[in-house]
């Protein structure tokens, strides 16, 4: 995508001009990671470069793996900028679409996540694989290679983050830290949950099982679920149970995780 058509990678690029006129020892970060760069793609091929790296992975050869990954699947990029986006809009921490690029974990772990998957997806499992043990010591996020996550993802704060191989997370979901799409034992095949769009996952969530989590509901924090979840509704507790409506059309865009007077009723 050209530099001219492209506003979102316009943006960053502003922004990181400001950045580098402001701090001057920030100019070589701003230079290295967007500014000597032409497309939003180049900048996020480096990125994952020179983050995953190691004695085990060189640095030209994984450039060039995500390079070949952006050509073939462009999709890649369009799920990174509605990612970008989705952090810059709900995360109050977040001020420009620069800091997820420098700054946040959870944008990063996810863009390493979309090149394994692609990987895994054209049978070069070993390579994702890897790649996954790198994301999970970087970051501690550990998303395995064959799960499918939509786009407009917010990972809020990422730590200790797991989403196992059989999950499917859908568009525009907002987890916090410490979420597990996990497993109940040793059983092989379809094993994780199934989290539809615009899902609010709290913090310390842990959802396990095949089994659905309905469009637009809420998982309260520190949750247990091991049942089906319907839609627009809010679970809370061990085991979770519902406990009221979601209170809104989007939960995961208004990061709203209060349960409200009607809601706390229905508890008690």
């Amino acid at each position: 995508m050209s530099t001219n058509s492209d506003r979102v990678w316009l943006r960053i690029r502003e922004e990181a001009e400001a950045m580098g006129s402001r701090e001057s020892l920030l100019l070589p970060v701003c230079d290295r990671v967007v500014l000597r760069h032409h497309s939003f793609e180049e900048s996020l091929v480096n990125r994952f470069a020179e983050k995953i790296a190691s004695s085990d992975l060189m640095a030209d050869d994984l450039r060039k793996t995500a390079l070949r990954a952006h050509e073939v699947d462009p999709g890649i990029g369009r799920a990174a900028r509605a990612d970008i986006i989705a952090v810059f809009d709900r995360d109050p921490a977040c001020h420009t679409f620069l800091q997820p690029l420098l700054y946040f974990k959870g944008f990063q772990a996810l863009q390493c996540y979309r090149i394994a998957h692609w990987l895994w997806r054209q049978e070069r499992k070993d390579l994702a694989c890897l790649i996954q043990t790198r994301v999970s010591e970087l970051f501690g996020v550990d998303i395995h290679p064959n799960a499918r996550l939509g786009q407009g993802i917010l990972i809020d704060h990422a730590h200790a983050i797991v989403i196992g191989e059989t999950s499917v997370v859908g568009d525009n979901v907002s987890m916090l830290h410490s979420v597990t799409l996990g497993g109940t034992g040793k059983v092989s095949g379809d094993r994780h949950p199934k989290v539809g769009k615009g899902v609010l996952l709290g913090a310390g969530a842990i959802v396990l099982g095949s089994i659905n989590v309905g469009n637009c509901s809420r998982i309260a924090a520190g949750s247990v679920v091991l049942q089906d979840v319907p839609p627009y509704k809010t679970v809370a507790g061990i085991p979770a149970r519902v406990v009221g409506e979601a209170g809104c059309d989007q939960p995961s865009e208004t990061m709203d995780q209060h349960f409200h007077p009607s809601i706390a009723r229905e508890t008690t």
